[in-house]
């Protein structure tokens, strides 16, 4: 029988050491139990790069993970979001403590790169796509049976409350609720919750908006109910985010910026639009929120794309392969340029000229077709008028099998009004950085870091 304390590691996204306070009562007295830091991360401070690095204790340069997508040179191809566990280097978490506890098991529940991970159950969003074109919502999991006794119970798995402009709290409960069940019935050794409620209203609003308040309450409310059982089976628990959202309102076209100097290709398909095309353009931008990947198809070329973007306003920072090394970055998946926006600003992946030549998926909530990551997802049209009669037509064509695009995803970057992928400045880092949260005194330290957390944790579990 296994005989290791359990652990319950509870990522609230979004979260940072100054959000605590009056609107998280559990959170809070998880941090007088024990303590509360903020939490230094990794650059990008993007999800995919950052959970790895809290698993790993290693840098992008070592795990690989660059972003939350990447372009493939050889198949001139970007991946966004992808799942396969395999696509992490180095030993994780579970890896290490497996070791010195054989019996060791673990639960992710939602933790990104779940597909194929060597834990014992996981669950993670995953429709089904049939060859018609639908698209059905489902979720992967190991063992396959587990997605089935959970959905039995708390019902199919919400995908349109997890992302999109229909995004809110009910999927963060489900994500608890299927915790808990999850630590009831199989009691495992390390249990990673993921619970994503925050990221929404702080893009869409702003972390100032005073709405914000009613978020970080709900979302304290499901962390509740997972710790309060964690607690009652005797497991330590540790509440820690991956970055802090901070005000944006200038959205930066870098892809535009690079097509007017001729370096970006477009494919100007038969139906009129235009889709963005890799392997043909001669540098271009994987954008993903305040950090952009710019690849560039021969070296003699570097050199004059990064001039052009240091000039580019709203444009921070730019990193050639040379400087990467000093931010821990330097990997082959990185672009040959890695860009960072000033503070305020963030890059959007558009890479058209005129919004009438925009593909299809622009307008659409599609996150692996799309060449970067586009938070204007989270926001309905505002020039549709009735768009709650277009979406309702749009479904009842989904309910009886019939071919549909959801086209309710406007062009107008300047909604976004929350971003992150920067690193915190000295200073700021109740406010621009992510927090760490531990009911046990017994890791204390002066500062937290992302790569650091790995360690802490087995030292909290096992005193190395």
């Amino acid at each position: 029988m296994n005989t290791t304390k359990p652990l319950v590691v509870i990522n609230v996204v979004g979260l940072t050491h100054g959000m605590l306070g009056r609107d998280t009562p559990h959170i809070s007295a998880l941090a007088a139990e024990g303590f509360a830091r903020p939490l230094q991360t990794v650059f990008p401070a993007v999800t995919c790069s950052v959970q790895t690095s809290l698993l790993t204790g290693s840098l992008p340069r070592e795990h690989g993970i660059v972003g939350n997508g990447w372009y493939d040179r050889e198949l001139a191809e970007v991946f966004f979001w992808r799942q396969s566990n395999r696509l992490v280097h180095g030993e994780r978490l579970y890896d290490a403590a497996r070791r010195i506890d054989p019996a060791y098991t673990t639960a992710k529940m939602f933790w990104w790169y779940n597909m194929y991970a060597d834990v014992d159950y996981s669950v993670t969003p995953r429709p089904t796509y049939p060859a018609d074109g639908r698209k059905i919502f489902d979720t992967y999991s190991q063992p396959p049976t587990l997605k089935d006794s959970l959905q039995r119970r708390l019902g199919c798995f919400p995908l349109l409350k997890f992302w999109g402009p229909g995004a809110d709290i009910t999927s963060t409960a489900w994500i608890a609720d299927a915790s808990t069940a999850v630590i009831k019935e199989h009691r495992p050794s390390l249990t990673l919750v993921y619970l994503p409620h925050l990221d929404y209203n702080l893009q869409r609003l702003g972390p100032s908006d005073p709405k914000i308040s009613e978020d970080i309450a709900a979302v304290d409310a499901e962390a509740g109910k997972v710790i309060a059982l964690a607690k009652q089976q005797g497991a330590d628990v540790v509440v820690l985010s991956e970055y802090a959202i901070t005000p944006v309102e200038t959205p930066v076209h870098i892809n535009r910026v690079l097509r007017h100097h001729g370096f970006l290709k477009v494919r100007q398909e038969s139906t009129g639009w235009e889709t963005l095309d890799g392997g043909a353009s001669r540098a271009f931008a994987v954008a993903d929120h305040q950090v952009a990947h710019v690849y560039v198809r021969q070296q003699h070329d570097v050199d004059r794309v990064e001039a052009i973007l240091e000039e580019v306003s709203g444009i921070d920072r730019v990193f050639n392969r040379e400087k990467q090394t000093a931010i821990g970055i330097d990997h082959k998946r990185s672009g040959d340029l890695v860009v960072l926006s000033e503070p305020g600003c963030w890059f959007t992946y558009y890479f058209w000229m005129d919004d009438s030549r925009a593909p299809d998926y622009a307008r659409t909530v599609d996150i692996h077709r799309k060449p970067g990551y586009d938070p204007v997802e989270l926001f309905l049209d505002s020039g549709m008028r009735f768009p709650k009669a277009h979406i309702a037509k749009r479904l009842m064509q989904k309910k009886f099998g019939f071919r549909y695009l959801m086209d309710v995803i406007g062009l107008d970057a300047s909604v976004v009004r929350g971003s992150h992928g920067r690193l915190a400045d000295p200073g700021r880092e109740e406010t621009d950085a992510p927090v760490f949260v531990c009911s046990s005194r017994e890791i204390e330290a002066d500062a937290v870091a992302v790569t650091g957390v790995k360690k802490q944790l087995l030292q909290l579990q096992f005193g190395v």
